[in-house]
């Protein structure tokens, strides 16, 4: 971990919004923990997201974020189209798990790009126009924590 003041907060801040422990209750990954495939896939009306479509839009942000704060060009997400994903294609533990490892995948890759921002680009614009590195490293977070509150609500519905 870095020694820098501001990265450590900043990713103290991703990690407890994704999979560290938090004072609030879960966090992302947390309101994941036990979802089964078929939970995953239910859906409270027709037109609305699921959980397992709230799963891969997140790794899709964090890819998004990553992709701004390193300048990387569009096209390297390992599945097709962009924000959201129809999901289940098959509803399985196997395409289940391999959708959370993506998530998981994603945020470590994100992570690392922000451990290695130096503190005086914190305040510098990202390949976003108008947005910091640091707001970029923020909003990853409260994006995290908003739809794992909508993940906790759904698993309420299903059951």
């Amino acid at each position: 971990m870095t020694a820098d003041p501001a990265l450590t907060q900043l990713l103290f801040l991703i990690d407890t919004a994704y999979d560290q422990v938090s004072w609030h209750g879960p966090n992302l990954r947390g309101s994941l923990r036990g979802v089964t495939p078929r939970q995953a896939a239910w859906r409270a009306a027709p037109g609305r997201h699921n959980i397992w479509e709230l799963v891969v839009h997140a790794a899709y942000w964090k890819y998004a974020a990553w992709r701004r704060l390193t300048g990387a060009t569009r096209g390297s997400f390992p599945l097709a189209g962009s924000n959201w994903f129809s999901r289940p294609v098959t509803i399985s533990p196997r395409a289940w798990t391999e959708d959370l490892a993506l998530l998981d995948r994603m945020h470590q890759t994100l992570r690392a790009a922000i451990a290695e921002i130096p503190d005086r680009e914190l305040d510098r614009p990202s390949a976003q126009k108008g947005v910091t590195r640091r707001a970029l490293a923020t909003g990853v977070a409260a994006h995290d924590l908003y739809h794992a509150g909508q993940i906790q609500l759904l698993k309420r519905l299903v059951k």
